[in-house]
């Protein structure tokens, strides 16, 4: 348990410091779009895909810190639907669920 909860500790400053990083990159860019047509259309095309990125690495990190606190709280191992022990190779593979395989299908 100890070694998922560093590898969800790093996995969280990760992806705090990759938001941060889109974050910086939007109010950076944050001023007109460029005169030329095309130009603006490949700008508007990465602020949809920064924002993308960033959505994403949100929805990461929340899961992340959910993971976090049921560790915290001894039930980092056990589904939170059911109750059932989670495989040790679903949370090797995905260090932060919180469910079961069975539960997460039926989700």
């Amino acid at each position: 348990m100890a070694d998922r909860k560093q590898e969800l500790e790093a996995l969280r400053d990760e992806l705090v410091d990759r938001f941060d990083r889109y974050k910086a990159h939007k109010e950076q860019r944050g001023g007109p779009l460029d005169k030329d047509m095309e130009d603006q259309s490949i700008e508007l095309q990465n602020d949809e895909v920064i924002e993308a990125l960033q959505q994403e690495a949100e929805d990461e990190l929340r899961q992340v810190r959910h993971a976090l606190e049921r560790i915290g709280d001894g039930e980092g191992d056990r589904c939170e639907a059911c109750g059932e022990p989670i495989d040790a190779r679903r949370l090797a593979a995905l260090p932060y669920t919180t469910l079961c395989r069975d539960c997460a299908e039926l989700r």
